[in-house]
Formats: C-alpha cells, sequence, structure tokens
C-alpha cells in the first residue's frame, strides 16, 4: 500500500489505520463521533495527501479543460477554483473535482486518490499542446476544518483569513524549506473542504508536510484542533449530501442523476455532453436522494430500499449522523420517488425501517 508523508505521525498519534483506494490511512485516533464533533464545534486537522494533484499549462489550457468538465471554467479569475465532473464518451461521470487557476496558463486539477491514472491518462489522451504535469507524489496536503479554522490559520499567516471561499493563495508559512521544492516552497491554500464546515486545505511540498502537522496540532491546541481520521471526514461530508467518488457513483451514473445543478452548464461543448442529454430525456432515469431514518438503525451502503413492499433502490452512503442523532443516506431512486416527504422503507437485517426523503444537506444551516 501506498503512504503519505504524514505515515509516522498518524502512527505517532496512536491512529488506526486501514487501507483506503490503495493508500495506507487514518481512519480514526479517539474515535470518529468525538472527531465529527470536534469539527462541527472547534476545528480538525486531516491527511489528505492522498488526493491527486495535476498541473495543465499552455495557451490552450482553457479549452482543453472546457472540452473535459462539465462546468464551465471561461473567464475564471486567477486564485479561484470550481468543482465539475468529468465524463466518458457514454456521459457517464469518470470522476468529480475541483480545479484551481493558478496562473494566465496554468490550472491544477485535483482528481480523487483512486481515479487519478485513470484521470491523467484521459487528460493526455485528449490534450493537444498543453503541458501536464502529475505532481500528486510530489505534494501533501493537509485540511484545517471546523469554525476555528480561521483563527488557527493567522498563527501560519495572517493572509490566511483574506482567502475567500473557494479562492487559493500561495502563502509562505513559517517552515524549513530547501532548493528544488515543489511551487520553491510555497503552500498553495485554498479555502474549501469536505466537511460543510469553513476552512482550508494546504497543499505543499510532501517534505515539508510532518513540519506543519505538527505546527498546526501545536498551535491549534488551545482552540480545540485534533487529528481527524477518514471516518469522521467521510460522516461530516454525508451530513452535507457531498458525493464519494466510487461509491455514489461508479461509472454508470451521468450528472444529471446525481446533481447538483450547477455542476454542468449546457452552453459549452465538452465530452459526454450528447450522451448525457440523451439519458436526462428518460423519464425514468433514477436519480440521487437523501433520506432520514424515523426509527432506530443505520443505513448501509447495498442495503435494498422498498416502497409499499417493493424493491424500488439500495443505498449508495448511509451513516448514523452525529450531529442529528439519527440515520442518513443516500440511493438511487426513480423520480416520482425523490419529492420531499416521500416515504420509504430502509432493509436492515432484514427488517424494513422507516425513512423519509430530505433535500440535501442533512444539516442545516
Amino acid at each position: 500500500m501506498l503512504r503519505t508523508p504524514l505515515f509516522e505521525e498518524h502512527i505517532a498519534a496512536g491512529a488506526r489505520m486501514v487501507e483506503f483506494a490503495g493508500w495506507e490511512m487514518p481512519i480514526q485516533y479517539q474515535g470518529i463521533i468525538d472527531e465529527h464533533l470536534a469539527v462541527r464545534s472547534s476545528a480538525g486537522l486531516f491527511d489528505v495527501s492522498h488526493m491527486g494533484d495535476v498541473l495543465i499549462k499552455g495557451k490552450n489550457a482553457e479549452s482543453l479543460l472546457l472540452k473535459l468538465l462539465t462546468n464551465d471554467i471561461r473567464g475564471l479569475e486567477i486564485g479561484k477554483g470550481i468543482y465539475a465532473h468529468i465524463l466518458n464518451e457514454d456521459g457517464m461521470i469518470m470522476d468529480d473535482t475541483i480545479v484551481y487557476r493558478l496562473g494566465e496558463e496554468e490550472y491544477l486539477l485535483v482528481p480523487n486518490a483512486s481515479t487519478t491514472p485513470k484521470i491523467v491518462s484521459w487528460i493526455q489522451r485528449h490534450r493537444t499542446d498543453q503541458t501536464i504535469t502529475d505532481i500528486s507524489s510530489q505534494v501533501a496536503c493537509l485540511a484545517l476544518q471546523g469554525p476555528k479554522a480561521s483563527a488557527i490559520g493567522k498563527w501560519l499567516n495572517g493572509e490566511m483569513s483574506l482567502i475567500k471561499r473557494f479562492h487559493c493563495r500561495f502563502l509562505e508559512l513559517p517552515l524549513a524549506s530547501a532548493q528544488g521544492m515543489v511551487w520553491e516552497g510555497k503552500a498553495l491554500v485554498a479555502r474549501t473542504g469536505y466537511t460543510g464546515e469553513d476552512g482550508f486545505e494546504i497543499m505543499l511540498d510532501g517534505r515539508m508536510a510532518a513540519q506543519l502537522w505538527r505546527l498546526l496540532l501545536q498551535t491549534g491546541k488551545q482552540n480545540g484542533l485534533v487529528p481527524v481520521g477518514l471516518g469522521a471526514r467521510d460522516t461530516l461530508r454525508l451530513e452535507m449530501g457531498y458525493l464519494l467518488s466510487g461509491t455514489d457513483f461508479d461509472g454508470s451514473q451521468c450528472s444529471v442523476q446525481t446533481g447538483p445543478d450547477f455542476v454542468v452548464k449546457w452552453e459549452h461543448d465538452f465530452i459526454g455532453k450528447e450522451a448525457m442529454r440523451k439519458l436526462a430525456s428518460r423519464p425514468d432515469l433514477p436519480r440521487l436522494a437523501c433520506f432520514e431514518l424515523l426509527e432506530k438503525g443505520i443505513p448501509r451502503h447495498g442495503y435494498v430500499l422498498e416502497k409499499d413492499g417493493k424493491p424500488v433502490g439500495s443505498v449508495t452512503s448511509g451513516t448514523f449522523s452525529p450531529s442529528l442523532h439519527k440515520g442518513i443516506g443516500m440511493g438511487y431512486l426513480p423520480p416520482a420517488l425523490t419529492r420531499p416527504g416521500t416515504s420509504l422503507d430502509v432493509v436492515i437485517r432484514g427488517t424494513r425501517v422507516k425513512a423519509t426523503v430530505v433535500l440535501p444537506p442533512f444539516l442545516k444551516r
């Protein structure tokens, strides 16, 4: 299995390690529920260095991304990011991603861990004169998330609090760097995250990652900062209704099915557009819907969803919500059953548990 530059830090912190997308990653430290609630109330620090990092450069970089992405990046200002899907020719989602514009002719695309090799190959296949560089193995990423993230970030660099949501900028951090490091030892700090809370994703040369990890945990302790594993990362994202690549879409769904609506801009041409348009015209095309349990129980991936005793779908993601104290989940349903308030049953170990369809996010702000 692959390991991030922070592997030894996780072991020292007593993390329980598991395999995830070919990586040995921390699932939890002090416990999933405690870590989850810490992020909601104060702050948590995540190692997300398993995510991909792909640089796309050249005068035609924008035109390449316009062809590859469902969202429209024309006019994207330098220092801003955008969320998009990447489709195959059949209109099915290959991956979801965030793309940042770093310069006039330079972009950073962040694919998911399990899909990075496939996405890099896909981009190479469709490029013309653009330069494609996979820097995933050189870059680490730490996610600082929670209502106190900004206060903690000021200890690193006062400019962090000035970064707008879904924007990024290069910053110098109080870390030892060396010649030949990615971005000359600077960090790319983005005000993004996967938790629904305020926060930052800090991308930097992997050789600086352990320094930053220790510094953040030390300076953030007075603000309640704790290390957080993938277990709480999953419950946090699910409370917000965020998709998980390979689980909520697995190559057999299109963006119209998963949403959100803003992820597709039909005004430009992109790979898979016409195929997806045909799929969207089907009145019976299943749509991803959120539901919450009305009785005790925890929905899990693969559990059957029923309506009036008949199977109508299955759970893609499900968990017990530490914030809401109830079972929540997502799954694909016939369009007529996706209206909020629709009653369903989730079959949990042979028992039908009552549920109702709700609009995301589960955790309202």
